[in-house]
């Protein structure tokens, strides 16, 4: 064929190829398959990693919200998320991530603390590709961020704290005392509860300590006050008789040592002496002169009470070997009259602890009253201080605990605002060294006698047995920094018996919204105030009968209850707590109650209600309870 004749037989091959659309629908669908496929394949692998994304947000968000429920109100010094924080939070979101979940890999979870104690984390995945690997994308990276805080409304916070002498003594397996766990489990709560608030947010916080009573004296309007009252004292009462004395002339003379004068300083109690006194010799004629020789050693405290009662100024001397002897001559006899001492109440003017107006709070002071030494003729002058404790207002010994009657029993009505004038609707200062119990003897056997008695003994007195402890100075709600916190529990000391009636009663008052302190209480700014009364204590009810408190001297004074009560002393006070409880809820006051080193008893139980209560064995397990109520006051949510 020649070439021209074949470029002609081509050319119309060609058009008429080009003529014929037989063929071109499966072009048009091999063409389009190729995009199709990556649709699909894009829809499928996203569709799986959008999967992969949500199940991951959730597991970072159940990561640190169990992270910083379990943070709850420890103190973070070196703003790392502790070990315990993190291993919980990193187990929730294993839970719900778990590696390999929806074919993913290279899991990634880390946890951050920030400044507001708020816990941030971050996770990723790369989830793996199948039909997007065609076109060069073998996985799809996903990250995801979240964030738990804390956040309160406005909140008022009452600690109730047992400050009984049981309270120096340490649990097993702790290195350091109650007082001193509790003093650091309260300034972490505090330090966390303020790093979580928001601005604007009003957190305020007060404290009672209790023991055998509360301090809160200085607390109180002048006019909330009684002017006078009456206490256990004793005056000295001639009884016609007269008796002869011998008389001496006593000389002492320095031998040897030291004797210097220790500088005065403040303290919170006084400490016990350590002199020792060791007798060389001792000789006594029959005329009763003595004449004898001491070596003394070590150093002899004596106390002055500061006006408010709060500390005690130490003096004392330091004995060195101090080598002195005696020598009395008899002189003669002399004749005076016998007077004895009339244990009796005694109406003591107490006006001048009050303020220059009736909405003035105390001032304070002291009183001089002639009850120490030799009634004959006039006892020598001692000085009752007033420390800031006070005696309770009128109330009767309740019979029946589901019917108590509030006009009666005014202690229980803890909004019931004094009226001026009315003794039975105010309180009484406690005057510690005016507390005399005839006819109990000082080791605290004798039978008590609720009428006077007239007699030489010198029967117990109440104060100087150490059975009148007055804990420090209650503090009403206020906003407080750290320091101000640190410096308040630092102040804290064990001393006293068990009385958790009267920490719940005034605990209450000083809380409630529309009772003493409405003014200061009430809701500020339209928001709502959340109100939570946090009750600790170490030991189970333990009053004393020989104790003088916040109802006087209980067998003598018999206000609530009596030796011939049916009820001990002891079920008294654990039913008016109960009762004291009660009234604090109806007030919207949520109780807390922990039970510090000891097994919390039903009423208490039952005081805080399901949840509400917690028993802690050691200073570990304090913190977790704290941390628990600390979630719980707040608002505990995802951030972000």
């Amino acid at each position: 064929m020649a070439q021209g004749q074949a470029i002609v037989l081509l050319n119309g091959c060609l058009r008429r190829l080009a003529r014929d659309v037989a063929g071109n629908t499966l072009a048009m669908i091999a063409a389009a398959l190729f995009p199709l496929l990556a649709l699909v394949g894009g829809g499928v692998d996203m569709g799986r990693s959008y999967l992969a994304q949500t199940r991951l947000q959730q597991a970072c968000d159940a990561g640190v919200l169990a992270a910083r429920k379990r943070l709850g109100s420890q103190s973070v010094s070196d703003g790392e998320v502790p070990a315990d924080v993190a291993t919980i939070g990193n187990r929730f979101f294993n839970i719900n991530f778990r590696t390999g979940a929806y074919g993913t890999r290279d899991r990634t979870f880390e946890m951050s603390l920030e400044p507001d104690y708020a816990i941030s984390g971050a996770a990723s995945v790369n989830v793996p590709t199948t039909i997007m690997t065609l076109f060069g994308y073998s996985e799809v990276p996903i990250t995801v961020d979240c964030q738990a805080k804390l956040n309160f409304s406005n909140t008022d916070v009452m600690f109730v704290l047992d400050t009984t002498g049981s309270m120096a003594d340490t649990n097993p397996g702790d290195s350091e005392a109650k007082i001193d766990v509790l003093r650091g489990v309260v300034k972490s709560f505090h330090s966390q509860l303020e790093a979580a608030k928001s601005p604007g947010t009003r957190v305020r916080y007060g404290f009672v300590p209790y023991s055998t009573n509360v301090n809160v004296g200085y607390l109180l309007k002048s006019d909330w006050v009684v002017d006078s009252w009456d206490y256990h004292g004793r005056i000295s009462k001639e009884t016609g008789k007269t008796e002869t004395y011998p008389t001496y002339n006593t000389v002492y003379t320095y031998l040897g040592g030291t004797a210097t004068s220790i500088t005065s300083y403040s303290a919170s109690s006084c400490p016990d002496s350590t002199a020792t006194w060791t007798t060389i010799s001792y000789s006594r004629e029959s005329n009763g002169a003595v004449h004898a020789e001491y070596i003394v050693t070590g150093d002899n405290f004596w106390c002055n009470v500061s006006s408010d009662g709060a500390m005690v100024t130490v003096e004392g001397t330091r004995y060195s070997s101090y080598h002195y002897k005696v020598d009395q001559t008899y002189t003669g006899d002399a004749t005076r009259e016998i007077y004895k001492w009339k244990y009796q109440p005694v109406t003591e003017d107490v006006s001048f602890l009050k303020g220059a107006t009736g909405d003035s709070t105390l001032v304070g002071g002291s009183m001089e009253v002639p009850m120490y030494g030799y009634p004959s003729p006039t006892p020598t002058n001692m000085t009752a201080w007033f420390r800031g404790c006070m005696e309770e207002r009128s109330t009767y010994e309740i019979d029946d605990y589901s019917h108590v009657d509030l006009s009666r029993a005014l202690d229980l009505d803890i909004d019931l605002v004094p009226t001026p004038g009315d003794p039975d609707t105010q309180w009484r200062p406690m005057l510690n060294e005016i507390s005399w119990e005839p006819e109990i003897w000082w080791n605290g056997t004798g039978t008590f006698r609720t009428t006077p008695v007239l007699t030489s003994n010198d029967y117990l007195m109440a104060e100087w047995a150490g059975l009148s402890a007055c804990p420090a100075q209650a503090q009403k709600l206020q906003e407080m920094t750290s320091a101000e916190v640190s410096d308040y529990v630092d102040s804290l000391y064990p001393q006293g018996s068990t009385y958790h009636d009267i920490g719940m009663i005034w605990g209450g008052r000083l809380l409630s919204p529309t009772g003493l302190f409405s003014g200061e209480n009430a809701d500020v700014a339209g928001k709502p105030t959340s109100r939570h009364l946090i009750f600790l204590t170490d030991g189970e009810t333990a009053p004393l009968d020989l104790s003088y408190g916040a109802y006087g001297i209980e067998p003598l004074d018999q206000r609530r209850w009596s030796q011939s009560s049916s009820d001990t002393l002891t079920e008294v006070v654990e039913n008016r707590f109960g009762v004291a409880c009660d009234e604090v809820k109806k007030r919207n006051i949520t109780v807390w109650i922990i039970g510090f080193g000891t097994t919390l008893n039903p009423v208490m139980t039952e005081c805080a209600g399901a949840g509400h209560y917690f028993e802690a064995h050691d200073a570990s397990e304090l913190n977790d309870v704290f941390s628990k109520i600390a979630a719980q006051l707040g608002d505990l949510r995802v951030s972000k």
